[in-house]
C-alpha cells in the first residue's frame, strides 16, 4: 500500500504489460495472504520452548533406554558367569552325592534346549546301579525322589550352611532308601545341624533329638521331647 517513487532513469526495452501482470500477480498473493497475525511472534516462541522440552525429555528417555540396555547386558553377562561357575560346581558335587545314595551308579546335568545358558534348561541324566542311563521321568517315583534329594544336598554343598531344614523330603521313599538317605544324613550332620519333619518312624530312630506334639486331652496340644542318643543328651 505504498506509493513507489517515479524513476528517472530511462530503462529501454522493458515490457510494461508484463510488468503489470506481475505487479497484478503479486498483489493478489498478497491479498489471499490475508491480515498479518501479529501475536504469530508469540504463538511461535510457545511452540518453540514446548518443542525444546519434549526435545529435552525425548533426549532423556533415549539415553535412559541406552543406560538401562548396557545395565542389562552387563548384569546378563554377569548372571552367565556365575551361573555357569555354579552350575558347574554343583555338577561335579551331584556325581558325588548321587553315589552317595545310590552306592553306587552315575549322574550328570546338562544344559538343553538353548544355546544361551540362562535360557537353557536343565537335564537330569541319572543311572542307578545295573541299569541303563534315563532321564529323571523315566526312573521309578522312589529313585526320582532320591536323586532329587541328591541334587539338594550337591546345591547344598555349593554354599553349606551351619543348619538345614528338610520338610517331608523321604515321604516318597521305601525303607530302603530311608536307610540310604538316613546314612547320608548321618555323615553330614557332622558339620551341619539338620532339623527333619517327617513322619516316617525309621528317619526318627536315626535322630539325636525327637519333637513332636501330642494331645493328652482333646483340643490341648502339648510339646514333647526325646533324646536317643547319651551323646545327645550331654550335649543338650
Amino acid at each position: 500500500k505504498m506509493e513507489i517513487p517515479e524513476i528517472d532513469d530511462t530503462v529501454e526495452n522493458i515490457d510494461m504489460d508484463e510488468l503489470r501482470k506481475e505487479v497484478t500477480s503479486i498483489h493478489n498473493s498478497l491479498e489471499r495472504i490475508g491480515a498479518i497475525n501479529m501475536t504469530a511472534q508469540d504463538e511461535f516462541e510457545r511452540e518453540q520452548e514446548r518443542h525444546d522440552f519434549l526435545k529435552n525429555q525425548y533426549d532423556d528417555l533415549i539415553e535412559s533406554e541406552k543406560t538401562l540396555k548396557e545395565t542389562i547386558e552387563k548384569l546378563d553377562s554377569e548372571a552367565r558367569y556365575e551361573f555357569i561357575k555354579t552350575y558347574e560346581e554343583i555338577s561335579e558335587f551331584f556325581k558325588k552325592t548321587y553315589t552317595m545314595f545310590f552306592d553306587g551308579g552315575e549322574a550328570q546335568l546338562r544344559l538343553v534346549g538353548d544355546n544361551d545358558p540362562l535360557e537353557a534348561s536343565i537335564e537330569i541324566i541319572a543311572k542307578p546301579p545295573g541299569k541303563k542311563p534315563q532321564t529323571l521321568r523315566m526312573l521309578s517315583a522312589g529313585e526320582k525322589a532320591l536323586t532329587a534329594i541328591a541334587l539338594l544336598f550337591a546345591i547344598y554343598m555349593v554354599k553349606p550352611s551351619p543348619f538345614c531344614i528338610l520338610d517331608e523330603v523321604d515321604a516318597p521313599l521305601d525303607d530302603r532308601n530311608i536307610g540310604k538317605f538316613t546314612k547320608v544324613l548321618k555323615q553330614f550332620s557332622e558339620k551341619t545341624q539338620f532339623i527333619v519333619v517327617t513322619h516316617n518312624k525309621l528317619t526318627m530312630e536315626k535322630a539325636d533329638y525327637l519333637y513332636g506334639v501330642t494331645q493328652k486331652e482333646e483340643g490341648v496340644s502339648q510339646i514333647v521331647s526325646v533324646q536317643f542318643t547319651r551323646d545327645a543328651l550331654l550335649n543338650k
